[in-house]
């Protein structure tokens, strides 16, 4: 199968957490995969690595996601590498959890560019280049409904990313692209667990009928379902949460 035949994927945060579970598992469904990243070189070739040995194709590419020029020549490169792009995955994100007396407004900015100002810069060029029959995939978060205390500014950033979704799907009216969200509840990533004691931790794994953490497999099988065979959901957000609400 030539580079023009295979679906091509880019994942952005796809180095750590629930983005590195969606490259693997994207790359297990046959597609090629662009692993955006921001710091972590060594995370980011550790899951190029982890791809290539398992049959797949990928490479890392480092980004700000809120850099236009940066994010333009990510699509460019991807182009070049594996001849087109189909589907985008924005699991790029900063989560600072302080109550809303007490957050630092530069941290409520450094949320707001990565999470709103990349997301919408991502598909932005999503919305340029994928081709008919692909599919963009947004991550959101549960807590927009559960609003738990400190989430606001988080929660408000997710929020702003949900909005996004069903709009481009309309604009992208005619195209055969679909544009959808997935909102994760608590799932064991290092970005979840930093700075939650065991107990805590215990705690909201009890929160969901199924009793468990998700896993960011799981959340890779939802998103696997829209990037591929899922062509009937369109403009959604759908909530990967074990039921928690």
């Amino acid at each position: 199968m030539g580079s023009s035949e295979r679906r091509v994927a880019i994942v952005t945060g796809g180095s750590r957490g629930i983005g590195r579970a969606v490259s693997a598992r994207l790359a297990a469904d046959g597609q090629a995969v662009a692993v955006v990243y921001a710091h972590n070189t060594g995370e980011a070739e550790g899951a190029v690595a982890d791809i290539t040995a398992a049959g797949g194709r990928a490479l890392a590419l480092r980004a700000d996601v809120a850099d236009e020029d940066a994010v333009a020549e990510v699509f460019d490169l991807v182009e070049r590498e594996f001849g087109g792009v189909d589907v985008v995955v924005n699991s790029a994100g900063v989560m600072i959890l302080k109550s809303v007396a007490e957050l630092d407004l530069a941290d409520l900015d450094r949320m707001h560019r990565t999470n709103i100002r990349g997301t919408f810069v991502v598909d932005q060029q999503a919305a340029r280049r994928v081709r008919s029959g692909g599919a963009i995939v947004n991550l959101s978060t549960s807590v927009t409904r559960l609003s738990p205390p400190t989430y606001a500014a988080y929660a408000a950033s997710k929020g702003a990313v949900e909005a996004i979704g069903p709009v481009l799907a309309k604009e992208l009216r005619g195209r055969d692209i679909t544009v959808n969200a997935v909102a994760p509840g608590p799932t064991a990533t290092d970005l979840f667990l930093d700075g939650k004691d065991e107990e805590t931790v215990e705690r909201l794994a009890g929160m969901n009928p199924m009793e468990r953490l998700g896993r960011p497999e799981d959340i890779a099988e939802v998103v696997s379902f829209l990037a591929g065979p899922g062509r009937w959901v369109n403009g959604q957000t759908l909530y990967a949460n074990g039921g928690m609400a």
